[in-house]
């Protein structure tokens, strides 16, 4: 597929860096008016083969996109959090169980995917692997 046949609509993307009761990062990604946002308990891959848990949680607002400072202590996520990476995604493939897209930030770039999976000892519903995929056609022009 090629960027000319991608469609048009680009979708705010970003990684917050977040410093809470543990160092994590949560990818963010603008969909129906909301950022459907990722715990990921590890840097994100940068490249092909590196594979992370991604546990989603609850939305969060657009206007959160540029939230940047100190959450207060005895609140909910308390600790730093900063902008690790943005720009825009767009959505390749989707459905209940993969995510498809194409990622075009500063430290991220590329088509990655958010595979569903199954936690099989408490059952949890809200578990993807988050990777980018080896095969990269889907990007070009």
């Amino acid at each position: 597929m090629s960027r000319k046949n991608l469609p048009d609509k680009k979708l705010t993307y970003l990684i917050h860096k977040h410093q809470a009761s543990h160092l994590h990062y949560d990818l963010r990604l603008e969909k129906n008016g909301v950022l459907k946002s990722f715990a990921l308990p590890k840097e994100p891959p940068l490249n092909p083969g590196e594979k992370r848990l991604a546990i989603q949680v609850e939305d969060h607002p657009l206007s959160y996109a540029d939230f940047e400072g100190i959450i207060p202590e005895g609140e909910y996520g308390a600790g730093r959090v900063e902008i690790w990476d943005r720009g825009y995604y767009i959505i390749l493939e989707e459905n209940e169980k993969i995510k498809e897209i194409l990622i075009l930030g500063k430290k991220l770039n590329g088509v990655y995917t958010l595979v569903k999976i199954k936690d099989q000892q408490n059952k949890a519903k809200n578990l993807w692997l988050f990777f980018k995929n080896k095969d990269q056609s889907k990007q070009k022009r």
